[in-house]
């Protein structure tokens, strides 16, 4: 049984070795691009807590809506009225907080008051900031993520998600085992669960790729002459059964089978894994956030690298998490509500926010800067990837989802106008466009061919034109 094992995944790794190379993979891609460049191949959705700051996105010698007449910041209200900006970043200097992204300047696009203000929620619109449902708590509709990463998949995981996994407000040691934050679906009540450690994640995407030869095949033999057993054994109750419960059983059934289908997948992609995994050091068992963040933007982009998955979402802290390793003693949460308060180490609460967020966007440098550093086509791996940097609230804290904002970080492959920085009308008037919008323009540029609109429909905006992908940000 073991030998005859053997023998099949040797040949089954040869055959579905070919859908992976970059060559054929890239072929397979433009096949069904159509006109206007070459579909985006991978995306990373990273989705903060506690909202993204807006006054201090704006490039330097534009109006700022987002601060009043004054020079106060507006918070959760609404952007100052104006018509639609849309300005190319090489004539503007990038505001302080945007200096690690400096060398991404002509990929970078910085998107401001897309709205979703049907999404409503306490201190998130939870599944609704990526599916445009109003189900802070209950997924009801796919996600965009994962259904971009159904369209991409071409590795073991169509998506795979990292999380913090601790209490949503103050309080609780940071977890170690998989989370569901709410903020992923497959379809409706199947949310995704994420993976909160570090070390968990290395050993469920590498680990078996990256161990000796012997130890691998033994072990996929093993497992391989169980699946097959189990499978036998269950279609044999399978017969024996009639009705609903018939109906149950065959989903329980199809998980061996695509258990089996993930190990054949990775074996095919061992020998890159092996080049291009992760060294796992200290950092991956550590519970401090800022390492805890660093690690999941390292497995990341390996992840990508490799071809284990196309499809990323990282979810980096929750409201409960306190960020003292800059020197911030107050939690996320605590820092929304100190505005031009003083929050600590010197800081006032809008300086701490912007702090938290230059942590991720580090992480998110650091990132695109390897997967600039990999050939991929005419280009580089970073061309034809999006990265995506939100909040799972529009508003700066508590509600306010008229003013969403967005980085977007990557080459896209021609299909989005990157190197910009756009602001949209205030909410309600003319020109004014949602988040769903915005998702419409992922899946287009993705090769989809994306319904006329997506997620449930505000009914403050029926009289406005907001049919399709943003007309502004396609190339």
């Amino acid at each position: 049984m073991i030998q005859k094992r053997r023998k099949f995944l040797k040949a089954g790794a040869s055959l579905a070795m070919a859908p992976f190379l970059p060559s054929l993979q890239a072929q397979a891609q433009e096949q069904t691009a159509g006109r206007g460049g070459k579909p985006i191949r991978r995306f990373v959705f990273v989705v903060k807590s506690s909202g993204i700051d807006k006054f201090n996105l704006v490039p330097e010698g534009l109006e700022n809506h987002y601060v009043s007449l004054e020079g106060r910041k507006l918070g959760n209200k609404a952007r100052r009225l104006g018509p639609m900006v849309d300005v190319s970043l090489s004539e503007h200097a990038l505001p302080a907080k945007l200096s690690r992204l400096e060398a991404f300047r002509d990929r970078l696009t910085i998107i401001q008051s897309l709205s979703g203000e049907g999404f409503s929620g306490n201190h998130t619109a939870g599944y609704g900031a990526l599916s445009c449902h109003n189900s802070e708590r209950v997924a009801i509709a796919p996600s965009i993520d994962c259904l971009l990463g159904k369209q991409l998949s071409m590795g073991p995981y169509p998506m795979y998600g990292m999380a913090t996994n601790g209490r949503l407000l103050e309080g609780g040691a940071l977890a170690e085992s998989y989370c569901y934050p709410n903020i992923s679906a497959y379809k409706a009540g199947m949310p995704v669960p994420f993976q909160a450690s570090p070390r968990k994640a290395f050993v469920e995407l590498f680990g078996a790729s990256v161990a000796p030869p012997e130890e691998l095949e033994r072990e996929l033999a093993l497992n391989g002459s169980l699946m097959n057993f189990l499978t036998g054994d269950a279609k044999r109750i399978e017969k024996q059964l009639t009705g609903d419960e018939k109906e149950r059983f065959g989903l329980y059934l199809n998980s061996f089978e695509e258990l089996q289908n993930l190990e054949r997948k990775k074996v095919a992609l061992s020998e890159r894994v092996k080049r291009f995994a992760p060294k796992p050091g200290g950092l991956y068992d550590s519970v401090k956030p800022k390492h805890r963040i660093e690690s999941y933007f390292e497995l990341a982009a390996a992840s990508l690298i490799t071809g284990l998955t196309n499809v990323i979402t990282i979810r980096p802290d929750t409201l409960g998490v306190e960020y003292r390793e800059l020197g911030i003693s107050n939690s996320v949460h605590a820092l929304g509500h100190l505005g031009e308060n003083k929050a600590t180490n010197g800081m006032n609460g809008n300086e701490a926010r912007a702090a938290v967020e230059r942590l991720h966007l580090d992480g998110i440098a650091e990132m695109a800067g390897k997967l600039d550093g990999i050939p991929e086509g005419d280009g580089t791996m970073l061309d034809h990837t999006l990265i995506v940097y939100m909040s799972c609230s529009g508003g700066d804290h508590h509600g306010g989802q008229a003013d969403w904002p967005f980085l977007l970080v990557g080459g896209s492959s021609g299909r989005l106008r990157m190197g910009r920085y756009m602001e949209f009308p205030k909410y309600r008037e003319e020109g004014h466009r949602t988040i769903g919008n915005l998702y419409l323009s992922f899946m287009k540029a993705a090769g989809m061919n994306p319904p006329v609109s997506f997620g449930q429909p505000d009914s403050n905006l029926k009289d406005l034109d907001l049919a399709g992908p943003l007309s502004e940000l396609m190339a």
